[in-house]
Order: structure tokens, then sequence, then C-alpha cells
């Protein structure tokens, strides 16, 4: 048996946390999992609203002050580990991950002995709904091509951040998630180019990303600036410039 943690990070996400949290709590995986929300520094409603689902067995980490979402998945991965978990399914707190899709994930690992599995809206049986901003649309066509290209891997979709993977696999030296340059999102890419370098077993499987509307807010992230910071983790292994 698998000791599984469940992790959406989230700030000042507001109603789209309460949704993300009731849809999995409607599932048959609660229960079953534990699930704990990262609140990265939120300063609205977030906090309260999460402290609300107590009752429900949901888990909280707050940060003080906001520090990035590459710090927030690094608190998810610690607490994990050092709650002697054996597998972290990491997923948006913005509601646009489907937790029903969650088992999805977890397959390859429990019957597969897969290391790494990640989302895919690309992938037959996967999709997006909503209001897709067109540069992210752009971008997460660019970066599956580049990772592949730089891993010699093929990936369709490298940007999704709905993923899991073994705890084991930060016993390896080689992967060091504690350097600062990972503190916003180059922590995701940095962690997928490892496992596809290092040769673990890695998996996509279908998955689907509902964008909420523009009127709640999609992204946090800037065009050029966020673009950059989930890009230059591959330019800057592949060129050896960090490691």
């Amino acid at each position: 048996m698998f000791k599984i943690l469940v992790c959406p990070v989230a700030f000042n996400e507001h109603v789209k946390i309460k949704h993300t949290i009731e849809r999995f709590l409607k599932t048959p995986l609660n229960g079953f999992v534990d699930y704990l929300v990262v609140d990265d520094g939120s300063t609205d409603e977030t906090t309260a609203i999460i402290e609300s689902f107590k009752e429900d067995n949901v888990k909280t980490v707050k940060h003080q002050r906001r520090q990035g979402v590459g710090v927030a998945i690094r608190t998810a991965i610690q607490y994990a580990r050092e709650g002697n978990y054996d597998v972290l399914v990491i997923m948006a707190g913005n509601n646009k991950d489907n937790p029903e899709e969650v088992p999805r994930l977890l397959d390859p690992i429990m019957k597969e002995e897969y290391d790494f599995v990640q989302g895919s809206r690309y992938l037959p049986s996967g999709g997006i709904g909503g209001d897709m901003p067109l540069y992210r649309g752009i971008a997460t066509r660019v970066h599956p091509f580049l990772m592949s290209l730089a891993t010699g891997k093929k990936v369709t979709d490298s940007t999704n951040g709905f993923r899991a993977f073994k705890l084991s696999i930060f016993k390896d030296k080689k992967i060091n998630i504690d350097q600062e340059w990972l503190n916003q999102y180059e922590l995701e890419p940095y962690l997928l180019f490892k496992i596809l370098k290092l040769g673990y077993k890695f998996k996509e499987i279908p998955a689907t990303k509902i964008y909420p509307s523009k009127a709640l807010g999609y992204t946090k992230m800037r065009p050029l600036v966020g673009w950059w910071s989930i890009l230059r983790p591959v330019f800057y292994l592949a060129l050896g410039l960090k490691k």
C-alpha cells in the first residue's frame, strides 16, 4: 500500500480554492488519501476558506508571505517526506484540474512502478476548456518541443502542473530542488528535466485543463516574466549553466 498526499497550491484564489476542495471531497479518493493545501501567503479570503474545511480533514500549511509557487511545492515535498508519504500529487489550486483524474496519475505508479507521471491536455482523451489565453496556448506547445529537444525524450505537455511522483526520487543527490533560483515557476520544469535526463521511469497520461472565466482570474503568470521563468531551466540545464 502506498501512502499518498494530494496537494493543491494556492495564492489568493478565493472561491476557486473552495471549488477545488469541494470537488476533491466528492471523489472516492476522499478518506483514502490525505489532502494538504499549501497557502502561499494569501491576503484575501483564501486562508479562511481553507480553514473552514478542517472538519473534513483538509490540512494546510501557510507561508507568512508570498514566496512563489516553487517554494510552495518545495513545502509540500518537505511535508510529504517528513510525513513518510510514498507519493505526492500536485494539482492546481484554482480549480483547473479535475480531481477525478487523480487515479489516472496514480495507477502507473502503483501498478507499473513509474516514478513520475505527468498530465497532458494534448494526448487523446485529454483536453482544454474555458478561457485559455492565446499566448498560453502558443507557449504550452513551444515549451514541450524545447523540453523534448533538450532531453531527447518525447513530452507533449511539459508545463502542466498536474502530476504525481514518488518521494524516493529526492534521495538522488543529482536532484537539488533547494536552489534559490527555483523559487518561482522554475522548479516544475527543472524537476521534469531531471527526471527525463536521469532515466527515471516517466509517463504522460491524458488530463483535462479547464480555465476559469476571465472575471475570476485565470492566471497569475505574467506573459514575459512568467514564461521566461519556466523556459530558463531548459536552457540552463541543457547548457550546463545550472545543476
